[in-house]
């Protein structure tokens, strides 16, 4: 029953890939990149209110962030958002949520979701998930969610699946980001998914599974006092004592209850400029262009983000580029090269941070 279905949100990354448009202060999940008046928190939390009662909603978020989340889902009461003193990754975060949700109800199925995906096709990504919600309720596996892959991305992990016919089966393997040639194997072989980091599962099986394959992890989280004033105390000390893993090297990757459920409905985690920009209507010349006025001389295929509504730019000789014009910062780099794009802002943060 709904009743007994809960979302949690975890919101508690950075999006540096996305500099300078996410900061620290205020990184992607709370930016409306698209240019459609909704962030992506705001998405993924309506997108998911289709069939997962209000109050069945919790956000992960660091402690920086509450009011962002309070202002952005203000149907959410304080007792819903639930903060983190320091970034330890996700096998934390699910346990947090997963401890806390089992001490009010037992019977419960959970969805753990990333903020800052997009879905273009959210009627058959809601059925996808109501399967999969089904499913976990009636069996003791953890559902992952793998996206039906439309290219040989090297920039997403994939997922292999046991050779059967059904809509929900076995996990043969987690494969990590591979290279061109790997990626293409995995495309013809018609076995892989991408790895979308969404999950579904009872809060029984995934607290059973923290505690056989993270016990230390379920150890510290499982008997805090939730739901009274000394909570927030004990999770913020837990959170520093507590080592830094993922759930999917925690527990997913270790599992032999592991099943995976095929998605196919316009899915990006949009992790970057250029995925960005394949998700925006281009011109004739296949620019793109979220917010401020541009005028184009011979420029194709550029990507322009103006922060200030009544600036215009002129760009003249510009092909495949990103330019990202914000308050304090302009990033003009060539859009498709994405090892070099994430060098140049990686190298400017770490000499931005030196000098802070």
């Amino acid at each position: 029953m709904a009743s007994h279905y809960y979302c949690v949100i975890m919101a508690g990354g950075v999006g540096s890939r996305f500099w300078p448009l996410s900061r620290s202060a205020k990184p992607k999940q709370f930016i409306d990149a698209l240019g459609i008046g909704k962030t992506f928190i705001q998405m993924t939390y309506e997108r998911f209110a289709r069939f997962i009662p209000s109050e069945n909603f919790l956000v992960v978020t660091g402690e920086t962030y509450k009011e962002l989340v309070k202002e952005q889902l203000p149907m959410l009461t304080d007792n819903q958002i639930l903060t983190e003193p320091c970034r330890r990754n996700t096998a934390p975060c699910v346990a947090y949520a997963s401890f806390r949700i089992a001490a009010q109800d037992p019977d419960a199925v959970m969805i753990v979701t990333p903020s800052d995906h997009y879905i273009h096709q959210e009627t058959e990504f809601v059925e996808v998930m109501k399967k999969a919600v089904g499913y976990a309720e009636q069996h003791p596996e953890l559902v992952t969610v793998g996206i039906k892959p439309t290219y040989p991305a090297t920039g997403y992990g994939y997922i292999q699946k046991a050779k059967l016919r059904n809509e929900i089966v076995p996990v043969q393997a987690f494969k990590e980001k591979p290279d061109l040639k790997t990626a293409v194997s995995f495309l013809n072989s018609g076995e892989y998914v991408w790895n979308s980091g969404m999950f579904v599962w009872a809060v029984r099986s995934i607290c059973s599974a923290l505690e056989q394959y993270v016990p230390d992890i379920a150890e510290a989280f499982r008997s805090l006092p939730y739901g009274t004033e000394a909570e927030g105390d004990a999770v913020n000390l837990t959170y520093e004592q507590s080592r830094s893993i993922s759930i999917d090297y925690a527990v997913m990757e270790q599992a032999d209850n592991v099943a995976v459920i095929d998605g196919d409905f316009g899915w990006s985690d949009i992790g970057t400029w250029g995925s960005l920009y394949d998700h925006l209507d281009k011109d004739a010349d296949s620019n793109a262009r979220i917010g401020g006025d541009a005028l184009y001389f011979d420029t194709h295929n550029t990507l322009v983000k103006e922060d200030h509504p009544d600036k215009l730019l002129v760009l003249a000789g510009l092909n495949d580029y990103v330019v990202a014009d914000t308050q304090d910062v302009l990033l003009v780099c060539p859009k498709s090269d994405e090892a070099e794009l994430k060098q140049v802002i990686e190298t400017v943060l770490k000499q931005r941070a030196g000098k802070q």
